[in-house]
C-alpha cells in the first residue's frame, strides 16, 4: 500500500501527542539517578502497553531497562530511550530523549502497519547514561544483536550549538581509585600511620602536572567521594572518582594508563595500598555521512536546518553502540532555552512546552529516516559500507 509517509506520521503523532506529553512531564517531574529510574521505567512501559505493544520489563538483566519489538522480516531498527537524571534533576534533558524515542517508535510502527512494509523496530529503555554505562551492559547482554541501525536524539540549549544529525564527542573513562592506609593518633604518634589523604593529594597533584603534557582534547577531572571525617586521626581511607577524556578511544586508553601511573606513584610515595576500578569506557562516535544527510533531509521537511556533526566535549555510551552498528545521535535545540546541559537552568528548559514540541518534531524526523533505512536497499548498503570504513579507520589507530 502506498501512502504519504510524512502525512501518516504527522497524523498519528497528533492523535497521541497529549498522551506523549503526559509521559514526558511524569519523567521530568520525577528525576531519578542511574539504575534507580523505577518510575520512569514503569511510566514508559505502562504507556507502551496501553498503546498495544508487548513490553519486556527489566530487560537483559537490568532492573530499569525495557524492550518492545514490532514487525516482521526486513532490517531491524533500534530506537534508544534514556531517562536517568542528575542530582540537579533533568539537567541533561533525558526526559526529552525518551519523548523523541517513543515518538519515533510510535510513528514508525504505525507506518509499517499501514503499508505492510517488511521491517522490525526495537525500542530499548537504556538506563544509566550519565554514570554507569547502561548501553555497555546492554551490548554485553546481546540487546543490539542483529540491529542494522540505531537512533536517538538529545536536547541542547541555544547557547550550546545547533541542530545536528550526530555529535562528535569524546571517549571517556570513568575510573575509581581507592587508597588504603593505616590509622594513628595524629598528635601523639602520627609516625605509626599511613596517610591515605596524602596519597589522594599526591595523586591529584600528579594528574595536574600531567595536564601540560597532554593534547588539547584531553580532559581529566575528579572528586574526592570518601575521605576522613575528623582531623585528629591519620586517614586510613580515601576514594576518588576521575573522568578521563580524549577525542578517540585509542588516545583515551593511552591517557588512562598515564593517569593510573599517577595513582601508582602516589601509592608508592605514601606507602598506601591502591585499588583501581577501570570499567569499559564510553567510546567516541562512529558516523556515516550518508545516514546523517538522510536525517537532515527529513528534518528539513519540518522547516529545520542542521549540520552533520556538532562538536562537543561531552561523552555518551551511545558511542559504544556506534561501534556496533550505524547510528544517529541527533542533537536538537530547545527554542528559547536559557541554560546548557548540566546547569540548573536547563532543568527548566527540559520541562518547557517548546522542549516537548522540539523532541516530538525530531522523533518524527527519526521515524522518517528509519523508514528510509528499512525501505531503500541502496541507501542502506551505502550507509553500512561507509560506517564499516570509518569503523576500520578508528580501530586501526
Amino acid at each position: 500500500m502506498t501512502i504519504d509517509v510524512k502525512q501518516a506520521v504527522d497524523e498519528q503523532i497528533a492523535k497521541l501527542n497529549d498522551r506523549i506529553h503526559k509521559v514526558n512531564k511524569a519523567i521530568h517531574q520525577n528525576p531519578e539517578l542511574a539504575y534507580q529510574e523505577f518510575k520512569a521505567h514503569d511510566t514508559l512501559c505502562d504507556f507502551l502497553e496501553e498503546c498495544g505493544f508487548k513490553v519486556t520489563r527489566h530487560a537483559y538483566g537490568l532492573e530499569t531497562a525495557f524492550e518492545a519489538l514490532y514487525g516482521e522480516g526486513g532490517r531491524l531498527i533500534n530506537i534508544n530511550c534514556e531517562y536517568d537524571a542528575l542530582p540537579l534533576g533533568h539537567a541533561c534533558g533525558h526526559n526529552l530523549i525518551s519523548t523523541a524515542g517513543i515518538t519515533a517508535f510510535l510513528a514508525l510502527t504505525h507506518v509499517l502497519k499501514q503499508t505492510g512494509t517488511p521491517g522490525r523496530v526495537q525500542i530499548l529503555g537504556t538506563p544509566a547514561e550519565e554514570h554507569g554505562g547502561g548501553k555497555i551492559k546492554l551490548i554485553e547482554a546481546g540487546a543490539y544483536k542483529g540491529v542494522d541501525a540505531s537512533f536517538m536524539a538529545h536536547a541542547i540549549g541555544e547557547q550550546t550549538g545547533t541542530n545536528s544529525a550526530n555529535m562528535k564527542g569524546s571517549a571517556c573513562g570513568h575510573l575509581s581509585f581507592t587508597f588504603k592506609g593505616k590509622p594513628a593518633h595524629a598528635g601523639a604518634n602520627p609516625w605509626d600511620g599511613i596517610n591515605a589523604l596524602d596519597a589522594f593529594v599526591a595523586f591529584y597533584n600528579n594528574v595536574s602536572l600531567l595536564r601540560q603534557q597532554c593534547t588539547p582534547d584531553a580532559r581529566m577531572h575528579g572528586c574526592l567521594i570518601e575521605g576522613p571525617k575528623v582531623p585528629n586521626i591519620i586517614p586510613e581511607h580515601a576514594k576518588v572518582n576521575f573522568n578521563v577524556r580524549a577525542n578517540n578511544i585509542s588516545k583515551l586508553n593511552k591517557l588512562i594508563d598515564r593517569v593510573i601511573k599517577c595513582a601508582e606513584a602516589a601509592s608508592l610515595a605514601t606507602g598506601c595500598k591502591l585499588e583501581v576500578d577501570n570499567p569499559t569506557p564510553y567510546y567516541d562516535m562512529i558516523t556515516s555521512d550518508s545516514l546523517d544527510d538522510q536525517y537532515l533531509s527529513n528534518l528539513k521537511k519540518y522547516g529545520l536546518d542542521g549540520v552533520r556533526h556538532m562538536e562537543t566535549g561531552g561523552s555518551t555510551d551511545q558511542g559504544n553502540v556506534s561501534y556496533e552498528v550505524p547510528n544517529i545521535h541527533a542533537m536538537f535545540l530547545i527554542p528559547g532555552s536559557k541554560g546548557n546541559p548540566h546547569q540548573e537552568a536547563f532543568v527548566v528548559d527540559a520541562g518547557t512546552e517548546a522542549g516537548h514540541n522540539a523532541a516530538v518534531t525530531v522523533g518524527k524526523s527519526l521515524a522518517l529516516t528509519a523508514y528510509d533505512v528499512l525501505t531503500d536497499d541502496k541507501l542502506y548498503s551505502h550507509i553500512h559500507s561507509e560506517w564499516k570504513a570509518n569503523l576500520k579507520q578508528a580501530t586501526s589507530n
